[in-house]
C-alpha cells in the first residue's frame, strides 16, 4: 500500500506568519492576548495557552483590556478593532495575512467610490466579518447560488465583488457569473489566495487517485472544511480529522493509495504522526 502526501498541506504563508510572530512576542516578557484564537487549529491554541497567551473572545473583553500587547489574527479585523486599541493606548501587532490586507484596501476604496460591496464567502467567518468591516457602506456577504439568484440591484447600481480567501474557487466563479448576468456594472477581484487554489486543486487529484483519502485539520477551519468536501467529491472512504487521535481506520487489503491533505492551520508535526502511522500499521 502506498501513502501519498499531499505536497501543500499544512501552513500557509499567512498563518505560519501568524504563529510565529505570537511565539515572537513571547519572547519579549510581556503579557500576550491574541484577539480570537490565533488560527483554527485547537493543539496550536492550547500550546500558546500553556506559554501563557490569553484569547480575547469578545468586543466587551477587548474594550476592558488597559494592558498588555494584543495581537491580530491572521483573519483580520475590522476596521473600528483597531480604533478601540488605539484609543484604549493598548500596544497591537498586526499578523494579517497580507493577502486578507489587500481584500481590505479593495473593499475599502470601492465603497467609498459608492460601489456595492459584495463579499463572497462564510457568513459569521471572521476574515469574513474583518473584510466587512472595511466597508464604507453596509457590505453583502454571498456563500449560495440561491442567495444570488434571489438579489436585484438597479441597473444605476455598481457592484464589487471581492471572495474569502480560501473559498471554493469554481464556486466563486459560478456565483461571479450568475452577478455578471444579472448586474450592469460589476467589478470582480479574483481574492482566494493562490495557495488555497493549489491546495483545493491537489487534494481533489490526488483524492481521484485514492482508495482512501484523509483531511487533517482544526473542526472549526473553513479552508479544512472545504477540503473535505472536494475530497469527498472524488473519494467516498475520505475522513476529516484534527489529530491522530481521530483516526480509526481499519484498511481491507484491497486499498492500494492512501492519500493524505491538510488545511492550512494545520502543524506539519500533526501530519507526519499521521503519516507515519498509516505507513507502519498499514
Amino acid at each position: 500500500m502506498n501513502v501519498k502526501l499531499a505536497k501543500t498541506a499544512g501552513f500557509c504563508f499567512g498563518v505560519k506568519r501568524a504563529v510565529e510572530t505570537v511565539y515572537e512576542q513571547i519572547e519579549t516578557g510581556k503579557k500576550i492576548y491574541t484577539y480570537g484564537p490565533i488560527i483554527h487549529n485547537e493543539e496550536v491554541v492550547k500550546d500558546l495557552q500553556n506559554k501563557g497567551v490569553e484569547v480575547i473572545n469578545s468586543e466587551e473583553e477587548l474594550r476592558e483590556l488597559k494592558d498588555g500587547v494584543v495581537i491580530i489574527r491572521s483573519h483580520g479585523v475590522p476596521k473600528y478593532i483597531c480604533g478601540i486599541l488605539e484609543q484604549n493606548g493598548v500596544e497591537y501587532v498586526d499578523a494579517t495575512c497580507p493577502f486578507v490586507k489587500r481584500i481590505h484596501k479593495i473593499v475599502e476604496k470601492e465603497s467609498k467610490e459608492g460601489r456595492q460591496i459584495i463579499i463572497i464567502g462564510n457568513e459569521g467567518h471572521p476574515e469574513v466579518e474583518g473584510i466587512r468591516g472595511w466597508s464604507e457602506t453596509p457590505a453583502i456577504v454571498v456563500e449560495t447560488r440561491e442567495q444570488a439568484e434571489k438579489m436585484v440591484f438597479s441597473e444605476a447600481k455598481k457592484v464589487s465583488i471581492v471572495s474569502q480567501t480560501t473559498f471554493n474557487y469554481k464556486n466563486f466563479q459560478e456565483l461571479v457569473e450568475i452577478f455578471q448576468k444579472n448586474c450592469y456594472d460589476v467589478n470582480v477581484a479574483n481574492t482566494i489566495c493562490n495557495a488555497t487554489q493549489e491546495r483545493q486543486d491537489e487534494a481533489a487529484i490526488i483524492a481521484a487517485e485514492a482508495d482512501v483519502m484523509i483531511v487533517v485539520g482544526g473542526a472549526h477551519s473553513s479552508n479544512t472544511r472545504k477540503l473535505y468536501e472536494i475530497c469527498l467529491k472524488e473519494c467516498e472512504n475520505t475522513y476529516f480529522i484534527q489529530t491522530l487521535a481521530d483516526l480509526h481506520l481499519e484498511l481491507p487489503k484491497s486499498v492500494e493509495l492512501v492519500g493524505i491533505t491538510a488545511g492550512a492551520s494545520t502543524p506539519n508535526n500533526i501530519i507526519e504522526e499521521v503519516q507515519n502511522y498509516v505507513r507502519i500499521n498499514f
